[in-house]
């Protein structure tokens, strides 16, 4: 007698906002898991959610999004302009749908505070696309600072820093996008920096226009303290066609160096690391950052657990670069 193999449960995704990361990157993921599909996508053009529901085969298209969450989904992928996070996340979980919002997941950190409030009200799971914690260099370094192999944390460094000159990109319109590298590329650090070192008690910093001008920020520079260790600097920018782009980690016995993490779709991430009385090691790993963070967050809508990056993330890593912004604008003012 042969047994019936149980049916596996298919986690139905809708992605809404249809840009370019959701067209070269979310659907073609998706794709790669055996337990996800892409059911519907919604974009405000029509034109647009037919053409990629054409491509990828996908069977429903919608330009209304309120008709599109009473499609067949059990998940949201938002990937819109930050300015319509607050709304569609809202509206998601209202739905009863989980939630997986591109960052930053809002304008404010007020908006934030509610997606969250509203997501627990209604039982669903509220993830954000902070990828570069599940690169297995990422999670290898953490285990290494969780260990103390490097002795008593010191200091963590991180930059990022690009070359993007101002267009008619959504993220060079203030309202759109509430900033510009910071807001784009510095939240990322912001989260890095308190997945490596923990929470923060105190930021500070600068965020200027130094090459292009436009209404938001081309460079952005922090300096934080971790609550139960030491300090930790980023800096991010729009301006540079030719940055290192690397974290450096210093404790009390030694010093990790991580190189292309960030910013390198095909050169393989490189960790260094030095400890006192040891031999220098090096090692070189490819990771599928979005992959690994989309397997996880499946399995977590799956079973309805908690993310292991959440929306409360997305809010703290918010309410940190609002300060700075803040502290940026009074010192203009004085």
């Amino acid at each position: 007698m042969k047994l019936r193999r149980p049916v596996i449960k298919k986690l139905k995704w809708g992605a809404a906002g249809l840009g370019r990361f959701c067209e070269s990157a979310f659907i073609p993921t998706v794709s790669q898991l055996r337990r996800s599909v892409v059911n519907s996508v919604f974009s405000e053009s029509h034109e647009r959610a037919h053409f990629i529901s054409n491509k990828f085969g996908i069977p429903n298209h919608f330009s209304n999004y309120d008709d599109f969450l009473k499609s067949e989904i059990d998940a949201v992928y938002i990937g819109s302009a930050n300015w319509h996070h607050y709304e569609q996340v809202i509206k998601a979980a209202r739905a009863g749908k989980h939630v997986l919002c591109e960052k930053p997941i809002a304008i404010t950190a007020k908006q934030a505070e509610e997606m969250v409030k509203v997501c627990k009200e209604n039982n669903v799971q509220f993830a954000v696309d902070y990828s570069n914690r599940f690169h297995p260099i990422s999670l290898k370094v953490r285990e290494i600072l969780n260990h103390q192999l490097i002795g008593k944390l010191v200091s963590i460094d991180v930059h990022y820093n690009i070359d993007m000159a101002p267009d008619n990109n959504y993220r060079f319109q203030k309202e759109q996008s509430g900033g510009g590298a910071i807001r784009d590329l510095g939240t990322h650090m912001i989260d890095l920096l308190r997945f490596f070192g923990g929470e923060i008690s105190y930021i500070t910093g600068f965020t200027d226009n130094i090459v292009y001008k436009s209404e938001v920020d081309d460079f952005s520079i922090g300096i934080v303290k971790f609550v139960d260790s030491g300090y930790g600097s980023f800096n991010v920018s729009y301006n540079n066609k030719k940055a290192f782009n690397r974290v450096e980690i210093l404790g009390h016995k030694g010093a990790i160096g991580i190189d292309h993490l960030m910013g390198s779709k095909f050169s393989p991430a490189k960790l260094t690391i030095l400890i006192d009385g040891e031999a220098k090691k090096v090692f070189r790993k490819r990771g599928n950052r979005l992959l690994y963070l989309l397997r996880s967050v499946q399995n977590s809508f799956l079973k309805n657990q908690t993310p292991l990056v959440t929306g409360e993330d997305g809010w703290i890593n918010l309410k940190l670069m609002e300060e700075l912004e803040n502290k940026c604008r009074t010192e203009v003012q004085l």
